[in-house]
This record gives structure tokens, sequence and C-alpha cells, in this order.
């Protein structure tokens, strides 16, 4: 099959969204299947997968409208592609791309399309509003995040055309279906299906315990930031947003620190708050027990999993959340707030959920530091992944939906 996969971040852009699209791309290609992806211009260099070509196009930089204009951009490339290379399915990853009717009546005369619901605008704005109940530094700073508060009820117009002018819908998780069920205007006899994004469990995972390269990193890497070699490492991975509650996690920390003073916390992710973050970390004098790092490649952010005592993520709002995944494949227990989707992948058995409180985070991180068997936890978790949440699985089950909607649109 030739799968072309229409994606608004693709690696090095950095997002959940990007990661499933490329993960799944090279699952795929492996397979035997040829893959384009069309995704926005400017992300950086992207790494380069034997079977899968990306094509890049011009978008218009202004919040909410990129997703028009890059959907305007992928289509007539599509168009293109297609009198080239005759595509088998179009791939549609909304909602950071947006089309009318009758762009969606273009597209179905090339090949049916597979929408996957990484979550959803309006989801993105509660998350937004939870992130100003809870007084997280930014949270209207943000130009984007602004976008999202004023625009996301017109931007659903065109989640509502993508999940009624779609062959089938694919959410992220149970949580995300019904979002769309609860907030949207789905077709009757709507076709969706739910289907976890899995992560890759060779890139992310464990530390060798007898693997002597394993322990001189690991060291190497407390040394240059002055981490001693027995204090607790407690990471976090993700967008330096509001809605990713960093600001939340580091109040919580600092109360941690009054139990556990050989602590340090680790937050690594690309954003405009991490000014507004170290302000924060100062005001609370607590700069020697935090390293707020930037970007890094999935290679860089692995070693950090690995040599991590727990994994924290803060989030406000997720359509899925790949985080936690890449924390259990890494043998790292995770702790997340007790809500949707999150508990479709988490438990005590893995980590923890707690609820959003501050003091609720600071108390669950000192349990699970102070009581739990972190080892266990984190044998549990890998377990878990390998079984449940693996790109591989993802790619037999969407090759499965593929050749089924193709069969479907042939009756």
């Amino acid at each position: 099959m030739h799968i072309c996969q229409l994606a608004g971040e693709y690696p090095n852009r950095w997002g959940g969204l990007g990661t499933a699209a490329y993960n799944l791309s090279k699952a795929l290609a492996s397979k035997g299947h040829k893959i384009t992806v069309i995704t926005r211009k400017g992300g950086g260099k992207y790494p380069k997968i034997e079977g899968v070509d990306v094509i890049e196009v011009k978008w218009v930089k202004i919040p909410m409208e990129f997703t028009r204009s890059f959907g305007r951009r992928a289509l007539k490339s599509l168009e293109k592609l297609h009198k080239e290379s005759p595509v088998d399915i179009i791939h549609f990853h909304a909602p950071l791309i947006a089309w009318n009717k009758n762009q969606f009546r273009k597209a179905n005369e090339i090949a049916p399309i597979v929408t996957s619901l990484h979550g959803s605008w309006l989801g993105e704005r509660r998350g937004l509003i939870s992130s100003a109940k809870f007084g997280e530094p930014g949270t209207w700073g943000n130009v984007n995040d602004i976008g999202i508060r004023m625009l996301a009820n017109h931007y659903a117009k065109f989640e509502n055309i993508a999940i009624q002018n779609s062959e089938i819908c694919v959410a992220n998780s149970i949580a995300t279906k019904n979002d769309f069920l609860s907030n949207y205007e789905p077709p009757p006899n709507w076709n969706c299906e739910s289907i976890l994004w899995g992560i890759d469990a060779q890139l992310y995972r464990p530390i060798h315990s007898d693997s002597e390269d394993d322990s001189v990193r690991a060291s190497e890497i407390r040394k240059k930031y002055s981490i001693a070699p027995n204090a607790n490492i407690i990471l976090a991975v993700g967008r330096l947003a509001a809605r990713k509650g960093h600001g939340f996690l580091i109040s919580s920390f600092a109360k941690l620190l009054k139990k556990l003073p050989n602590s340090h916390l680790i937050i690594i992710g690309r954003g405009n708050l991490r000014k507004k973050l170290l302000r924060k970390v100062k005001k609370l004098s607590i700069q020697d027990s935090v390293s707020i790092l930037g970007g890094m490649s999935f290679e860089k952010i692995a070693e950090w999993y690995r040599i991590s005592s727990i994994i924290v993520y803060p989030s406000f709002y997720e359509g899925q959340g790949l985080i936690p995944l890449e924390s259990m494949a890494s043998g790292t227990p995770c702790l997340a707030f007790d809500m949707p989707p999150l508990t479709e992948m988490l438990d005590d058995d893995v980590g923890g959920l707690c609820e959003m409180d501050i003091n609720s985070l600071a108390n669950s991180m000192y349990e699970l530091l102070s009581t739990k068997d972190l080892n266990e936890l984190g044998s549990a978790g890998r377990h878990r992944v390998l079984d449940k949440f693996t790109i591989e699985g993802n790619a037999n089950d969407f090759i499965s939906i593929y050749e089924k909607v193709i069969s479907n649109t042939k009756i």
C-alpha cells in the first residue's frame, strides 16, 4: 500500500502527534509499505527512514490559522503526489490540519480517509482553563494559548467536518472518543475505534545493571548536572507550555524537598516559559535542586528516562500522552493525575495516580520514593508496554483498518 500521512508535526518538530506519526511511518515501512509524510516546513532536519518520503510544505505562522494554511498546501501536494504515485490511503492527523467540506470531497476522490484524533481543541482549552485556575506561569502570555482560548469553538467546526467526512476515525484513547461523542457532532452510526499509540520499546529501555556503558553514562550525566550519586532524580518531559503543569510540579517539588532534601528535579522541554519557570524556582529558593533543560534528541531523552528514579507527568489535559508509556518502557515508574486518559495506561501497579492538588502530588512523590519498590514497579510497567503499547502493534492495527476501509470503498 501507498499510505500518505498528513501530519502537522513530524520530528524534529516536537510533540506527541509528530512522534506517533513518525513511529507509525517507521513501523509500516518496515513491513514493506510505501509511506509519504506531508508535514509543515521548518521543523529542522527530519530523520531518514528507508521507505518513507517526507514532503514539507509552507504554512502561515498564525495561531490556529496555521492548520488551515497547512491544510490547503498539503492538499495540493497530495494531489500532485497521487498523479506521480497513486495513493491508496490518506491518514489525516487531526487537529493540526484542517479541511473544509470541499477539500475533504477532493481528497476522498483520491483515496479513502482514515482520521486519527489526537485530542481536541475544546479539550486543549479545558486544559488551559485548569492551568489558569492553578496559577500556572504564563497561561495567557503565549499567543498560541490565547488563540486556543479565543478560537477553539471556531476551529472545532473543522474537527466536526473531519469526523463527518472520514471513512473511519481512530481516537488515541477512550477519553478522546468520549470527548467527541459529548462535545462534537459525530454522524449517526459514527465509525470510530480507539487505539492508544504505542512507543519504541527498543529506544526506551531499562538501564542494564550489568552494562558498564550504562553505568558510566549515568555517572557522566549526574556529574554534568551536579547531581549527587545517591540523589533521587525526578524527571518531567514535555513542552514548556502552561497546560503541561510544570509550575504546579515545581511547587510540589519544593514541598517534597522538605522531606527528601536529597532530590533533584529535571524538566526537559522546549517552549517560551523557561524564564518564568526559573523565576518561580528562584522565588522558592530551590535553584540548586532544579534544572530546566531544552529540547533534545529522542536518544538523549531516553538516557534520562533510564537514570531517573521516577517520572512525573503533571499535564492538565491530554488526548493520550506518550510520556507515561516511554517512562514505563524505560523501567521507571510514572506518577500522573488521576484522570482519563492517563487511567487507561497507569495505575498503582506501575507507578501512581494522584489528585490534582499540590500537596497530593508532593505526598505521592514522597510515597513512591520512600515506601515503594521502584524496581518492581518499573519491571511491571515495562511488561505492560511490551504487552499492550508497541509501535509494531499499532502498525498491525492500522494495516487491518486500512485494508478494511479499502475493501469497503470498492464494494
